[in-house]
């Protein structure tokens, strides 16, 4: 199985990214501390692990501290070894965030009349973990489960979404050029 593995850290003059090599870790404490070792001063550090053009796993330390997690499908976890070292703890699903409140011009797909037609998630999909990872910096939980079973969406296009919302587009798309 494959992965591109981008973190995304906030300092004092904005962000960077840096490619990070997951292989050989045996556990997800080891993943954030190579995502703790990218910035350890980071304010916000992001680690985006796209795996084999169907998983999104994303990882958040708030100052090097209190590891979250959010998956965008449980079936990583029995798909591969690094899926299951990332996700395969994650009990939380979170397919039923129907009544989570979001403004009507960040969804996807249009306002909530339109949204109603379409399921909150990927009727296939299992989501796991804390989808409100990235609510302070401007993605609700919703948007990031309705970017995550957009048709069509690739999780390097969720990626790429939710970095242009940051404000870090281009130092992702960079690391993918190299």
């Amino acid at each position: 199985m494959s992965y591109f593995a981008a973190a995304v850290v906030r300092v004092e003059g904005g962000w960077s990214a840096a490619e990070v090599n997951l292989r050989g870790a045996t556990d997800v404490d080891e993943v954030a501390d190579r995502l703790r070792d990218v910035a350890p001063d980071a304010e916000v550090s992001l680690l985006f692990v796209e795996a084999d053009d169907a998983y999104l796993v994303l990882l958040r330390l708030d100052e090097g501290e209190d590891l979250r997690v959010f998956g965008s499908d449980s079936a990583y976890a029995e798909e591969s070894r690094l899926g299951a070292l990332l996700v395969g703890d994650l009990k939380t699903s979170v397919t039923d965030l129907d009544d989570v409140d979001e403004p009507p011009s960040t969804a996807v797909g249009g306002g909530d009349e339109e949204s109603g037609q379409q399921p909150v998630v990927d009727p296939e999909a299992d989501p796991v973990g804390e989808a409100d990872i990235l609510a302070d910096l401007g993605i609700s939980a919703q948007r990031l489960l309705k970017l995550c079973a957009h048709e069509g969406m690739l999780p390097a296009d969720v990626t790429a979404e939710v970095c242009q919302v940051l404000g870090c587009a281009d130092e992702v798309e960079e690391l993918r050029e190299v």
